[in-house]
């Protein structure tokens, strides 16, 4: 990756905190960024890399602030975007809200973390539970004698602290898809994706070895397709804590987990997705004194799944007034800024179909241009379902630990019922085992896509 300094700079370009990692490039090439920046965006060629000379500048922007990474070298970008974006999850792990006011009143904390997070432009330790056992928000009294390195620092298991304790074991597990898909006026899809995670909540004594199991045949071998095809899985990505060599011998996921919440999986599939909600629209304009539209969207999906939170953004003329609005079921409002009508349905089953009508009065005779016309917008939430099918088969641990009530500890009660968290969003299975465990396991599907305006409004 190899970045040369870091610079945290307010939203007028001047340096809040900066970091010289390498010391090969100047600490004053920064003064030339903002400049940059506001010539390519009067430009209208904004990137995210910009160059001055033999200097590359990548950067993003977050609430107020710049975060800015030099280098001299052809370095990995994805590497370096990835650690800038680490930094505003740590930093906000730490401040609750990243701005140039806690960046100010904490600027001490902040040279440690970027210490800590770095060296000589590589990044170190990143996790923010581990930074946060010797780089607090309190004030230490100086202490003589040796200094103890946190064992987490140098432990094989980095991840982790030792001595955890809970009256209770738990792990919650959410499987979580979203899908984005690209239709053409034909209503054929161009373009569709899979985008899934498995996240975990664990509450665990001790230092616990779990395995987890996909099913192979669902996971490589989507609805739709022949039995003898397979579906390989793209852009995997497991937490640091996974044995990877476990999982290519028998996909089996093996781990210690960290403490409390974490992202153990992501993977993307790139496979044909039908539209979950079809949507289909007709718009209709008259002598240019008024426009009717009429949006229908019907769930392509099981019977027995419901779509939560649907929401359907339908595009307007600039010009529109007075709406009247119609629908066979949930609410519709105009957002003038944005110039849309959205439609909101709390609660969409599969197999249904319903329709709006909006009517606008049009006091102007401008005409539409065919290509500035923005698609319709659809999101939703499907809970216990996903579209690729992935499920998970098994969650035991890899080995027989004491699981009982630690010293001190009453003993932990063995789940015997059914139980949901979060408001009953996320259904969760629990599960008895050898062990006094609690699993709670759900799936989840959260998907946006656009649909073109099928008739225009000339």
């Amino acid at each position: 990756m190899s970045a040369s300094a870091v610079f945290i700079l307010d939203v007028k370009g001047k340096p809040l905190i900066s970091r010289n990692y390498k010391g090969d490039v100047a600490m004053s090439e920064i003064d030339h960024f903002m400049p940059l920046l506001m010539q390519r965006e009067e430009e209208g060629a904004l990137t995210p890399l910009l160059s001055h000379g033999r200097v590359h500048f990548l950067w993003i922007k977050y609430s107020n602030l710049y975060l800015v990474a030099t280098t001299l070298k052809n370095a990995n970008a994805s590497l370096v975007y990835s650690f800038l974006y680490k930094i505003v999850e740590v930093f906000s792990e730490y401040f609750k809200e990243l701005e140039e006011e806690s960046i100010r009143d904490n600027f001490v904390i902040v040279y440690e973390l970027l210490d800590e997070l770095m060296d000589f432009g590589f990044p170190q330790t990143t996790d923010s539970k581990i930074l946060q056992e010797y780089i607090t928000q309190q004030g230490n009294k100086l202490e003589t004698g040796k200094s103890r390195v946190p064992p987490t620092v140098t432990n094989a298991v980095s991840w982790r602290s030792e001595g955890i304790k809970y009256k209770k074991n738990e792990v919650f597990i959410d499987v979580i898809e979203s899908v984005n898909l690209l239709v053409n006026a034909n209503g054929s899809v161009l373009l569709s994706e899979i985008v899934g995670t498995i996240k975990l909540k664990v509450f665990l004594s001790g230092m616990p070895e779990l395995r987890l199991g996909l099913n192979d045949r669902v996971l490589f071998e989507l609805t739709g397709r022949s039995k003898n095809k397979s579906v390989e899985l793209e852009d995997v990505k497991f937490h640091q804590c996974v044995r990877l060599s476990r999982f290519d011998n028998d996909r089996t996921i093996s781990f210690i987990p960290p403490d409390g919440d974490f992202e153990l999986m992501s993977y993307r599939l790139s496979t044909q997705v039908k539209p979950l909600i079809w949507i289909e629209s007709v718009i209709e304009k008259f002598s240019h004194s008024r426009v009717e539209i009429m949006v229908k969207a019907k769930g392509q999906f099981k019977k027995q799944s419901v779509a939560n939170g649907v929401e359907i953004s339908v595009p307007v003329p600039s010009d529109a007034d007075s709406p009247r609005f119609k629908t066979s079921v949930g609410s519709a409002k105009y957002v003038p800024e944005k110039n849309m009508v959205i439609w909101s349905i709390k609660s969409f089953p599969g197999g249904k179909e319903y329709l709006m009508r909006a009517h606008f009065g049009l006091p102007s005779v401008e005409k539409e241009e065919v290509e500035g016309r923005p698609p319709i917008g659809v999101k939703f939430e499907i809970p216990y379902f996903t579209v690729s099918g992935i499920q998970i088969i098994n969650f035991v641990p890899a080995r027989r630990e004491k699981w009982g009530p630690e010293p001190g500890l009453s003993s932990p009660q063995a789940p015997t019922a059914a139980s949901t968290r979060e408001g009953g969003k996320m259904g969760c299975v629990c599960v008895r085992a050898a062990l006094e465990l609690l699993v709670c396991y759900s799936q989840h599907l959260t998907c946006s896509y656009p649909f073109p305006l099928l008739v225009g409004w000339e």
